[in-house]
């Protein structure tokens, strides 16, 4: 009987800290994404992706890609990966892409999308927006343009594509959109406090130190220390969004330099929601030579040059162009 009490208070102790902890989460997270979100219903509903989109035009042929296109792309950077989706079910009769093509449109959006929420989530730990939208897009165009030649030397992926998958057109009208975005809150918070117990239970048992010892060697050749692990994990597996606020948390608990901050938000925005986004890639005829394989070794090779340089940077130029001050100046009393 005492040991049934004692389990039961050791268990309502365990719920009580992490609901606690995902409430706290969740309110930084919101705080961001809300707003976010209703200027960017907005902003599309004034038609403003649809004009960005057609301003793109012309930069897609450098990826071999239809001008049509470019209203994709900007509908995944403007918005997200699932309307982005629906745009591109939507052009295919009238526009249609091979293996490749769309294998080089899905690697640049998974690389670049969702920007207003994720870089709102990425200032918010401190590093600079401006540079992270600039690494953001450029990498994703770098990456598509090689993967366009690399498609186009070997002759890979002419056949037409044939997705396997049609989303479901976004609802229309303020509330609809509502009805739709609350449940994808809600579906976010149940993540996060799943995730925290998760994690909570794996640092008990051992298990997420022993995953960061695995994957220390690594993190440590990109530049990220030891103490960055957690974070960049759950970046890679969970994405920006949903592990956006332990993100944060852990980028505010002062436990982790400002330096290596900047890095693993670099490298979970080029290579986040492994899972998740690569499959719903997959699910419209994209291959996994692009958005998996290519996008997990070009986001390797650009963390590590990038580490090199930063490492040779002058606190002054770091603290101008990649941290903001304060985070910066955390990073110099660390170093």
């Amino acid at each position: 009987m005492a040991m049934s009490i004692q389990c039961f208070s050791l268990l309502a102790a365990f719920a009580t800290k992490n609901v606690r902890d995902a409430l706290r989460v969740c309110a930084a997270l919101f705080k961001i994404m809300v707003p976010v979100m209703v200027v960017m219903k907005v902003l599309q509903e004034l038609g403003l992706v649809v004009l960005v989109g057609q301003s793109m035009g012309p930069v897609m042929e450098l990826f071999g890609l239809p001008g049509t296109m470019g209203l994709v792309w900007a509908t995944a950077m403007l918005t997200n990966l699932y309307a982005a989706a629906v745009v591109l079910i939507t052009l295919l009769p009238e526009s249609p892409l091979t293996s490749a093509q769309v294998t080089v449109l899905a690697t640049m959006m998974l690389i670049a999308h969702g920007l207003p929420v994720e870089l709102s989530i990425a200032g918010r730990s401190g590093a600079r927006v401006r540079t992270q939208l600039f690494v953001r897009i450029g990498a994703a165009m770098l990456c598509g343009w090689l993967l366009y030649l690399c498609y186009g030397w070997l002759d890979w992926g002419t056949a037409p594509v044939q997705p396997s998958w049609i989303p479901d057109a976004p609802p229309t009208g303020w509330a609809a959109w509502m009805v739709r975005e609350i449940r994808n809150l809600a579906g976010i918070a149940m993540i996060v406090l799943i995730m925290l117990m998760l994690l909570d239970v794996l640092k008990r048992l051992g298990v997420t130190d022993l995953m960061i010892r695995l994957l220390s060697p690594l993190l440590k050749s990109m530049g990220i220390g030891r103490e960055a692990g957690t974070i960049t994990i759950v970046g890679m597996t969970l994405g920006l969004s949903y592990g956006g606020g332990l993100i944060i948390h852990e980028a505010r608990s002062g436990r982790i330099p400002a330096k290596d901050i900047f890095l693993a938000l670099t490298f979970m925005g080029l290579c986040h929601s492994l899972i998740e986004d690569t499959l719903l890639m997959l699910l419209l005829g994209a291959d996994l030579s692009g958005i998996l394989w290519a996008r997990m070794a070009f986001s390797l090779v650009f963390l590590w040059i990038l580490a090199w340089t930063v490492a040779r940077l002058p606190d002054s130029v770091i603290n101008a162009l990649l941290v903001r001050s304060q985070m910066g100046s955390r990073m110099s009393s660390q170093s």
